[in-house]
């Protein structure tokens, strides 16, 4: 028999007991609580600065640390980390598995998922391709007097870079903590610098290699070039799109609105990250509009944000703090009807009302649970509901529980984002929590 709802339960907004995953801060080349590092301007009347030491992980051992009263970090599930080509692949073939072994070992060990990006080279000597590969092409040098360096333009280098990508994805994309991948462009960083002295074609073969190989993996690509959004599109691949030099005027006003223009419904089904220009220690001392910069990322459907390894201004908290909680997803359990009574045998007809106060959807489809239980028994239910589906503002779901197992008794319906491959999702709610479910409901089986 069909039992309908005849009870109703509402909840209100609270923040959630815990840090949500796949959303908010990131730690920058530094695990979840560990050490930042000191506030470094080269020439500030020059509006020079550097942070050229805390680019590429492992971290240069002389990277000069800060103690706690220069700043604040927020706590974070995820982790961004940039491994240099040449750590990866010291020698033509041979490939550093250990190193990213450990990164992935710590991120789990530290309740982080992993966002990863393998960089061609960065600025300095010391950072540039391997080695090996300077035998075979022609590898430029950083200018006199000059931040950003050059990649090679011999397409070899690009075909190389490419199989060390592969090698990567062949052994990692199914790796539960890593959870995303930034692909690298041509330039310092991976960030896409003089690219056209490049070929059309070279940024399809590309992003072809991270489609084939990643499977599994959430991708990243970079909002400079929103019609590689468009091309995974094509070929059935969501692509997420993150954006450099966030807080910037001019990235804020100009360069950014232009380029989103063309993808500006992408976040519906794939994340938006940014990451910050400089630092937010630097934004404070440019005078940049911290409110402004938050709304213009909030507009956009920002899902995380990188603020580099440095200390955020401690003025900042709160507002740091409220935008956090507002990023992404942040699911209220706005409303749930089911009945009040049953039999062994009937089937439950329960209605949720979920109430995103977040500015996206979760890009996961992670399974939304049902527990019925009494402290002593309980009885697991999969609801079936896609919950990327559950874009800002309510969303109404129907949920049917056939109760062909449970013995007469009085029950807790408790509903919670759960897999055993996923860190806790949270609701935002003042819903009592019992570990990763939170009880919705309550009925009586005859």
């Amino acid at each position: 028999m069909k039992r309908t709802a005849d009870s109703v339960y509402s909840y209100q907004y609270t923040p959630e007991k815990g840090r949500n995953p796949y959303i908010g801060f990131m730690s920058f080349q530094h695990f979840r609580g560990g050490k930042l590092y000191a506030d470094i301007v080269v020439t500030p009347e020059a509006r020079m600065t550097e942070t050229e030491r805390v680019e590429c992980y492992p971290v240069s051992a002389d990277a000069e640390e800060c103690g706690p009263d220069e700043g604040y970090y927020p706590d974070t599930t995820i982790v961004y980390i940039r491994v240099l080509w040449k750590e990866f692949e010291p020698e033509r073939g041979v490939f550093n598995y250990a190193l990213i072994d450990s990164i992935l070992a710590d991120a789990k060990s530290h309740g982080q998922t992993l966002v990863f990006r393998l960089l061609p080279h960065s600025t300095r000597a010391c950072d540039d391709v391997p080695e090996w590969l300077k035998a075979l092409v022609d590898c430029p040098e950083r200018p006199p007097m000059k931040r950003v360096k050059d990649s090679p333009t011999d397409p070899l280098f690009i075909e190389l870079f490419l199989n060390a990508i592969r090698r990567f994805g062949e052994r990692y994309d199914s790796d539960p903590t890593l959870d995303a991948i930034d692909i690298s462009l041509p330039g310092a960083w991976g960030e896409g610098h003089k690219l056209e002295l490049y070929p059309d074609n070279i940024f399809e073969q590309i992003m072809d290699t991270y489609l084939d190989v990643f499977k599994n993996t959430q991708l990243f690509t970079q909002v400079g070039r929103p019609n590689l959004v468009e091309y995974a599109r094509k070929r059935g691949v969501n692509v997420g799109w993150r954006g450099d030099g966030m807080g910037e005027p001019n990235h804020l006003e100009n360069i950014y609105p232009e380029k989103v223009k063309a993808i500006a419904d992408n976040w519906k089904s794939a994340p938006v990250s940014f990451e910050a220009y400089w630092w937010l220690g630097e934004w404070q001392r440019q005078g940049w509009d911290i409110d402004r910069i938050i709304q213009r990322t909030l507009d956009w459907h920002v899902s995380s944000f990188n603020a580099k390894s440095l200390p955020c201004p401690t003025e900042w908290k709160e507002k740091i703090e409220a935008w956090i909680r507002k990023m992404g997803y942040h699911y209220v359990i706005d409303r749930f009807e089911c009945p009040s009574q049953a039999q062994p045998g009937d089937t439950l007809e329960c209605r949720l009302t979920i109430d995103n106060v977040g500015v996206a959807p979760i890009y996961k489809k992670l399974p939304l649970k049902v527990r019925l239980t009494d402290g002593a028994r309980e009885y697991l239910y999969d609801s079936g509901i896609d919950i990327t589906a559950w874009m800002p503002g309510k969303s109404n779901e129907v949920l049917e529980i056939v109760l062909d197992h449970a013995a007469p008794g009085t029950y807790d319906i408790e509903i919670g984002i759960i897999s055993p491959h996923a860190p806790v999702v949270y609701f935002a709610a003042d819903a009592e929590q019992d570990g990763a479910y939170f009880r919705a409901g309550r009925i009586t089986i005859e």
